[in-house]
């Protein structure tokens, strides 16, 4: 496991940078956020993505996935966590989460079929009164309708 990369520096004095990897519990929301993008940025690259980061939500989206194919633009909606929300609703937006440590990237329309195919979150208070429901343990039934939405390293 490498802890630590020094990298030749151009400063004028010389001296090498030690880049040294982050915890992630340690960062701010704004910081997990953008380490979020870079995440899945780099996920979307191995299936012809090019993501580009908006600088505020634009139609609900928090950043653009331009394929190569030059046809398909997704919206698309980063959470930290599983969630569902009226608000995007209709909007044909993707929401992208983890789940279990790997990347979903789904419709957020098709989530909410599924949602509402495999649990009672639409008929929960938090649905009802607030419009949205989140976890980070959804049922077991709903994590299986969502293996084809996983984001594979394509890498690996």
């Amino acid at each position: 496991m490498v802890v630590g990369l020094h990298l030749k520096s151009n400063a004028v004095d010389g001296t090498n940078m030690k880049l040294k990897k982050i915890t992630y519990s340690k960062l701010n929301s704004r910081q997990k956020e953008t380490f979020n993008f870079q995440k899945v940025a780099g996920l979307l690259a191995d299936y012809g993505f090019n993501c580009m980061k908006l600088a505020d939500d634009w139609q609900g989206a928090d950043f653009l996935a331009y394929h190569k194919d030059g046809t398909h633009t997704l919206k698309v909606q980063l959470k930290s966590r599983l969630m569902i929300g009226k608000k995007y609703q209709r909007k044909d937006l993707h929401l992208v989460f983890p789940l279990n440590g790997v990347w979903h990237l789904i419709g957020h329309d098709r989530l909410v079929t599924l949602v509402k195919k495999h649990t009672s979150w639409l008929t929960s208070k938090s649905w009802r009164q607030h419009g949205a429901y989140s976890t980070t343990k959804p049922n077991p039934n709903l994590v299986s309708a969502l293996q084809g939405s996983r984001l594979v390293d394509c890498n690996d």
